[in-house]
């Protein structure tokens, strides 16, 4: 999952990617024969050098990825029979992220540079989904003044969801309201560090 979502958002969105189809393989179906048929249908397993000469000629390019039986396909702006017989289902990630397992991904413009400053350029942006977060922040909420400081701890440790920056923003939004409660309730306060808030680069393509 993490190298699926990794894949998506830095390699794949930087370059271009922003017109998307999702799909979900039938379980009754082989997904490497999906796979296999989808990427012949639409020529994407070619060299980057090919892909570089259909971008000069004004022509798109797709890509390909999968987690378990959902799978998406990603192509730039241009001219190809992606855009005519995938005309309905498809989806621009600017507008309409992709949500998945709890993310929600996404490129747009803004966020915060390193010294905090506004960042007007075109990001991704991989962020916990909307209901996800407010169920964890919830869950966090009710057990902020009967857990131990460990058991609170420990619970941010085994979140299972990658921390990009949008990520990080949101478990310290949690983590204020868990000290709210908690000075509230006359108890110490957690302090930051205990949050997982360095990302592990993962292999996209390993088992």
């Amino acid at each position: 999952m993490d190298g699926f979502v990794q894949q998506i958002a830095c390699s794949y969105l930087r370059h271009g990617y922003w017109f998307y189809v999702l799909g979900r393989i039938p379980r009754d179906k082989d997904p490497a024969i999906i796979d296999t048929k989808l990427i012949e249908k639409y020529g994407i397993a070619i060299s980057e050098s090919t892909r570089a000469r259909r971008k000069k000629s004004g022509f798109a390019n797709l890509q390909y990825i999968r987690h378990e039986s959902l799978f998406v396909m990603m192509a730039t702006k241009g001219k190809h029979k992606f855009f005519d017989e995938e005309s309905k289902l498809i989806r621009d990630i600017r507008r309409v992220p992709i949500r998945y397992a709890g993310y929600s991904i996404s490129y747009r413009p803004g966020g915060r540079k390193k010294d905090g400053s506004r960042d007007d350029k075109w990001h991704s942006h991989v962020a916990m989904e909307r209901r996800q977060y407010l169920e964890l922040k919830a869950w966090f909420a009710e057990r902020a003044r009967r857990d131990s400081p460990k058991a609170l701890a420990l619970a941010f440790y085994r979140l299972p969801i990658a921390p990009y920056a949008p990520i990080r923003r949101q478990l310290l939004m949690i983590h204020r309201e868990v000290n709210r409660i908690r000075k509230k309730a006359g108890k110490p306060p957690l302090p930051t560090e205990i949050l997982p808030l360095k990302r592990k680069i993962v292999k996209p393509f390993g088992r």
